[in-house]
C-alpha cells in the first residue's frame, strides 16, 4: 500500500475530497502525532522510504531528507512559503514540489493589521493591567496618522498595503521584485522606508539574503518610538537586538508571529513592549479550508503527472 505524509500540526481529512480519492484509490495516510513543527530527524522518520506523496507543514526538507525518503515523489506545502524546502535537492531526487500562495494571503494580511491596531492602541497592555486590578488610561496612537512601510509586496503585502490606505495611513513599501507603484504605492529604498515609516511590517521570504534582515543596526537607523510587525518568518529579525531595541525605549512597541525557534519560549516573553502570537497567521477557518482543498489537490495532481496514480482515480 503506497503512503502518503501528512506533517502540518493540523489538517482536516475527512472533509477533504482530493484526499478521499486517493484513500479510496488505496493509499494509507500517516500523520504528524507530535502537533507541532517536526524536526529534520523527524520528518525521516515520518517519511520513511515507503512515501510517495507528502502534504508539508514548515519543517525542514533538506537534502538529507530527500535522500532518505526513497520513493517520494510530490512534496505539496500547505501554506505559501518555500524556505524550509531545498528545492535543487528536490529536483536532484526528482521531487515536484508545490505550494498555496493565494490560499492564505488575506488571512495572515488580517492578523497583522490586528496586530498593528493592538500595537498602535497600547491592547494586550492595556488588558494586563485591567486583569492586574488596575485601572490603565494609556494613550495610544492613530492608524491614519502613521506612515506605513511594507518589506515585500507580494501576495500578503499588497493586501495589507490595501488595508493600510483603507485606514487612510500613508503607505511606502520596498520591494526590488515588485514595482510598488503598480500597487498605488510609493516605492522607497530600504533606507528610506526605515527612516520615514513609524510602522514597519515584514512580508518577504526567508533566505540567506534575508537572514536577520532587520538587525541592531536597522533598529537604529528607525524612528524612534517605531513599532515591528513580523506575520512572515522568524529568521527575519534579530530578536536579541529586537529585545534590546524595546528596553532601550528606542522602538516603541514590536508584534511577532513567527519566531526562530518555535514553539518560542525566550527572553521576547518576558518584554512587555512585545505583542506575541503562535504563528498563527493562516489559522482562519475559511482561509486555512482553502489551503488543505488547494494542497491536496496539488498533491493529486502532482502524483497523477507522476504517473502514480491514474486521472480517474481508480488504479494506484
Amino acid at each position: 500500500m503506497s503512503k502518503l505524509v501528512i506533517s502540518t500540526s493540523s489538517f482536516d481529512v475527512e472533509g477533504n475530497s482530493s484526499l478521499n480519492h486517493l484513500v479510496n484509490s488505496g493509499m494509507h495516510i500517516v500523520r504528524n502525532s507530535y502537533k507541532r513543527k517536526l524536526t529534520e530527524d523527524e520528518a525521516i522518520e515520518l517519511l520513511g522510504e515507503d512515501t510517495i506523496g507528502m502534504i508539508a507543514g514548515i519543517e525542514p526538507l533538506t537534502e538529507r531528507v530527500f535522500s532518505s525518503a526513497k520513493n517520494l515523489k510530490v512534496v505539496s506545502r500547505c501554506g505559501a512559503g518555500l524556505d524550509s524546502v531545498e528545492l535543487a535537492a528536490a529536483k536532484l531526487h526528482g521531487i515536484s514540489v508545490f505550494n498555496t500562495p493565494e490560499a492564505p494571503a488575506q488571512a495572515v494580511a488580517e492578523l497583522t493589521m490586528g496586530l498593528m491596531l493592538a500595537a498602535l492602541r497600547r491592547i494586550c497592555q492595556t488588558d494586563r493591567l485591567l486583569r492586574a486590578n488596575e485601572w490603565p488610561r494609556m494613550q495610544g496612537q492613530l492608524f491614519a496618522a502613521q506612515t506605513v512601510g511594507i518589506i515585500g509586496l507580494g501576495h500578503i503585502g499588497k493586501r495589507v498595503a490595501r488595508l493600510s490606505q483603507a485606514f487612510d495611513a500613508r503607505v511606502i513599501a520596498h520591494d526590488p521584485h515588485i514595482d510598488p507603484t503598480s500597487h498605488g504605492v510609493e516605492s522607497v529604498s530600504l533606507e528610506e522606508l526605515f527612516a520615514e515609516a513609524n510602522v514597519i511590517s515584514l512580508h518577504v521570504p526567508y533566505t540567506t539574503d534575508t537572514h536577520h534582515l532587520l538587525d541592531a543596526k536597522s533598529f537604529a537607523r528607525m524612528k524612534p518610538g517605531s513599532i515591528i510587525i513580523n506575520a512572515a518568518r522568524g529568521g527575519l529579525i534579530d530578536e536579541a537586538a529586537l529585545d534590546e531595541a524595546l528596553i532601550s525605549g528606542h522602538l516603541g512597541m514590536a508584534a511577532l508571529d513567527v519566531f526562530e525557534q518555535e514553539p518560542y519560549h525566550g527572553p521576547l516573553t518576558k518584554n512587555d513592549r512585545m505583542i506575541l502570537t503562535s504563528h498563527i497567521g493562516s489559522l482562519a477557518k475559511e482561509s486555512r479550508k482553502c489551503m488543505e482543498l488547494e494542497a491536496a489537490e496539488n498533491l493529486l495532481q502532482g502524483l497523477i503527472n507522476a504517473d502514480l496514480i491514474k486521472d480517474d482515480q481508480t488504479n494506484v
